[in-house]
């Protein structure tokens, strides 16, 4: 299949449809865009599953200091915290700019936002639309504005398979779909292409994604930070479908408790017990399982009857599953949500590629340190979304240098790297498994085989979670438990990811890695 090439010198491509990538579409208008998505618009979006809302410091007895110092806590010494504040110091505009696109967020009859409560925050400040829907709500808001704005030029079911660069400028890139190949020339292009839950067997996020945006800009030379922040929610409801169901921790924001089998609520020594930070649960919840027992949301007294009318989305995925959340306790366990890593960019959302912004939860700016407060992520999607389009509209339009292209990868495998993510990677870690995972990801990099562009994300958690030897955030090892006295976070790029992995390996007896100089 030969590509078919496009100049579109001047002209913006945004990659997703998220609510990251739908707001800098949006906020771009009237510039021209390409916005491209690898399913139908909006579809195969973590944004569009989300259920807890948006975490805004909007009540009267709320402030961006509140809300940072929370953030900060849950972060667990890894926030930056001049980023921090910035971006929660724009919540008030990020709302404003939601609403003027369309989405229309719960009220009271006075007017007054309809705040509720999750976990580690100290105050009500989060923002729901259309009751645990609020995901979903905002897409369809959004998606609609989109399909109205005729400055945005919609490419459904074509992947990004590889970013054009020349002398660390971006140039273009290359995508296909099952009928046809193009490549595309531009000099300024924004990755919006959410997280890598997918490496996963047991996660709340879209199967395929698997972290191509991060996969995508390491390999043009990206720099990538805190790759081993891999934040798993305490509570996906617990049955053989795949991807697991979100139970959002709202329901506990609201009173439902948490037990074994026994009916032993044993989170009572954590801080904040059930609202407690998420790691520090996942991990509880996580314990008790790998005891053999199993683990219950429990309702009934907290919520019973007003379940289906306060969250009729949990109550009809619930119903799905056989269970009336009313009366019934609800079976859970902890699945992998949330990437606190990705490629590292700054308050413009540049990465370190010129031409290159990422938006999203692909990108690292530092806001959620070790361990994601809730509800931060769509706030940062949508303030670092703003942000990036101003910065995009500034940036000087300049004639492409049309860098050599690659030939097309194979159509990516994860069923390989999933098995060695899920063994390895997981809640608790420890340096043998890292070890292993490390050694046996290498040979896929290194043959470019279908496993390499996932492998390329696995491997990079790994060699991150080796290097912390510590136990901090959503990062545990069973071999390094206790927190260490530096709170150190890391940035590398590809190059040196894999330096340190050759190293790792050539400690495992019987290994050796033939390096190859390409990687793009």
């Amino acid at each position: 299949m030969t590509p078919t090439c496009y100049d579109l010198t001047g002209r913006v491509i945004v990659v997703g449809s998220g609510i990251a990538g739908l707001v800098t579409a949006l906020s771009l208008a009237p510039q021209p865009v390409i916005l491209i998505t690898r399913a139908a618009l909006g579809a195969e979006t973590s944004s569009g599953w989300a259920q807890g809302g948006i975490a805004a410091s909007m009540g009267a007895e709320d402030s961006p200091a509140l809300h940072l110092s929370d953030t900060l806590a849950a972060g667990d010494g890894l926030c930056e915290e001049e980023i921090a504040a910035t971006i929660l110091g724009e919540a008030r505009g990020a709302i404003a700019a939601l609403e003027a696109f369309g989405v229309v967020f719960n009220r009271h009859p006075d007017g007054q936002f309809k705040l509720g409560l999750e976990a580690a925050h100290t105050r009500r400040r989060i923002l729901h639309v259309a009751g645990d829907g609020a995901g979903a709500a905002i897409m369809q808001a959004l998606i609609q504005r989109v399909r109205q704005t005729p400055s945005i030029e919609v490419l459904e079911g074509l992947e990004v398979r590889r970013l054009l660069v020349a002398d660390n400028r971006i140039g273009g890139l290359m995508a296909e779909s099952r009928y046809r190949r193009i490549t595309l020339y531009t000099n300024r292009v924004v990755l919006a292409t959410g997280g890598l839950g997918g490496l996963y067997e047991t996660t709340t996020n879209p199967s395929g994604n698997y972290g191509q945006g991060v996969m995508l800009a390491a390999r043009a030379g990206a720099v990538l930070s805190d790759m081993e922040f891999v934040q798993f929610h305490p509570t996906a409801l617990d049955s053989p479908q795949r991807p697991l169901n979100l139970i959002s921790e709202a329901l506990r924001g609201e009173g439902a408790i948490v037990v074994n089998e026994k009916g032993e609520r044993f989170l009572g020594a954590l801080p904040g017990a059930e609202l407690g930070p998420r790691d520090m649960v996942a991990r509880a919840i996580g314990a008790e399982i790998s005891r053999g027992g199993r683990v219950f949301l429990d309702a009934r007294e907290a919520i019973g009857a007003r379940f289906r009318q306060d969250f009729p989305l949990i109550a009809t995925l619930c119903g799905q599953a056989g269970i009336d959340p009313a009366h019934d306790l609800i079976p859970v366990r902890p699945a992998v949500h949330y990437h606190m890593g990705g490629v590292a960019t700054d308050l413009r959302a540049r990465s370190s590629v010129d031409g290159l912004w990422i938006v999203g939860e692909a990108a690292c700016t530092g806001l959620h340190g070790a361990n994601r407060l809730a509800s931060n992520s769509l706030l940062e999607a949508t303030v670092m979304a703003l942000r990036a389009a101003e910065d995009v509209s500034s940036a000087e339009t300049r004639s492409v240098t049309v860098p050599s292209a690659p030939s097309y990868p194979p159509a990516t495998d994860l069923s390989i790297v999933r098995e060695i993510a899920t063994r390895d990677l997981s809640i608790v870690r420890v340096g043998a498994g890292l070890t292993r995972a490390v050694t046996q990801l290498l040979p896929h990099i290194e043959d470019d085989s279908p496993s390499s562009d996932a492998a390329i994300v696995a491997i990079s958690i790994a060699v991150f979670a080796w290097l912390r030897q510590e136990s901090r955030g959503a990062h545990a090892r069973s071999d390094f438990p206790e927190l260490s006295m530096v709170a150190l976070r890391r940035h590398m790029n590809l190059r040196e990811i894999l330096d340190t992995a050759s190293i790792i390996a050539e400690r495992s007896p019987g290994h050796t890695i033939q390096r190859k100089d390409s990687l793009t």
